[in-house]
């Protein structure tokens, strides 16, 4: 059965990994829409994502040029939402409520399931701030597939690096179905 999906893609050194997350959503046959935070734009491109999906790539939530296609119509786009890699203020700012830009404002306006991939520095990851808003999440019903221990950016060895594009996938189709 076919999907649509809503990849949400935040600013860290992991957000290269989106491109092969929405190739292998593609190879499914699902239909692939990406949302990126202006932060992730010094990581990938909208250019490569755009190319890999076969859809504009939306960032600025009030860009003349796709208006149209606001917060509410691409949430209402989609079956599922994943957020990869989730940064620990894309986090923050979905636990509080906030929404400041066309990612969070799509994330507050899904009435769908919600997966989050968290990526960052294990300090950052075991900030006990971090990890009360990623339990408050889970108690609203957002999904996680946790970051793995491995090497990080930094060269250091912990965890926190995106979890495999396999199991995130995975993840993300077994919560749909």
């Amino acid at each position: 059965m076919k999907k649509n999906i809503l990849i949400g893609v935040c600013g860290s050194i992991a957000a290269y990994k989106s491109a092969e997350i929405v190739r292998e959503f593609k190879k499914k046959k699902w239909c692939v829409q990406v949302v990126m935070t202006e932060d992730s734009m010094q990581f990938t491109t909208p250019l490569t994502l755009a190319a890999l999906s076969g859809r504009p790539v939306y960032s600025d939530m009030f860009e003349a040029t796709h208006f149209q296609e606001s917060h509410i119509s691409i949430s209402e786009f989609a079956d599922i939402m994943l957020v990869a890699p989730a940064t620990a203020n894309i986090i923050g700012k979905i636990a509080g409520g906030i929404c400041d830009d066309l990612l969070t404002c799509a994330v507050c306006a899904f009435k769908g399931p919600v997966v989050l991939a968290p990526a960052m520095n294990e300090n950052m990851w075991n900030n006990r701030i971090v990890r009360g808003n990623v339990e408050k999440l889970k108690k609203f019903g957002y999904h996680f597939v946790s970051p793995e221990k491995g090497e990080l950016a930094s060269g250091k060895k912990g965890t926190g690096r995106l979890a495999q594009i396999a199991k995130i996938v995975s993840f993300v189709e077994k919560t749909v179905a």
